[in-house]
């Protein structure tokens, strides 16, 4: 019987670790091709959404995978992370309005600041919100890779999902 109650409990936490993975995705596109970029390596907690406490997440650029070695290294060479090692999202504001939520985040990467209004939906104890950014918000250029033949696309998607205390 002991050992059904180990597997139980290992059970339970690997559960309750799964259900408060954050992350934080960027979605882009080439003429070619798409690629998701992701990093979930950051606090592993559930964050509060009072106007008192508002998350300040900060973020590796490191720490984004897009799996693919080639492309995550592509990437943080986009995003310059040796000389400018992290990405912050800041809420600056967070209010309900029925059954959604509206927030003002700042992202800041690369001593580039643009703050957005995004929309979250409370998704099994999550908040989740979809913004559109695109590379040319914090001056960067899409690149271009063979010699120009792929091209990726200034627009990207960002996607937040944090477990949350409300």
């Amino acid at each position: 019987m002991r050992p059904f109650y180990i597997l139980l409990l290992f059970l339970t936490t690997i559960i309750q670790i799964g259900a408060q993975e954050n992350f934080v995705k960027i979605n882009g596109s080439t003429n070619v091709s798409s690629f998701q970029c992701t990093n979930s390596k950051f606090k592993n907690e559930a964050y509060s959404f009072s106007e008192k406490n508002l998350p300040n997440i900060i973020l590796k650029v490191t720490d984004f995978d897009c799996g693919n070695k080639m492309m995550t290294k592509d990437f943080q060479k986009i995003l310059n992370a040796e000389k400018y090692p992290e990405m912050t999202i800041k809420f600056l504001n967070f209010t309900r309005n029925q059954k959604k939520f509206l927030a003002v985040v700042e992202v800041k990467m690369m001593n580039q600041s643009r703050k957005y209004n995004v929309e979250f939906n409370l998704e099994n104890n999550k908040m989740v919100g979809r913004k559109n950014v695109k590379f040319s918000d914090f001056n960067i250029t899409p690149p271009k890779k063979m010699g120009g033949m792929v091209v990726v696309k200034d627009d990207l998607d960002l996607t937040f999902s944090l477990s949350t205390k409300i």
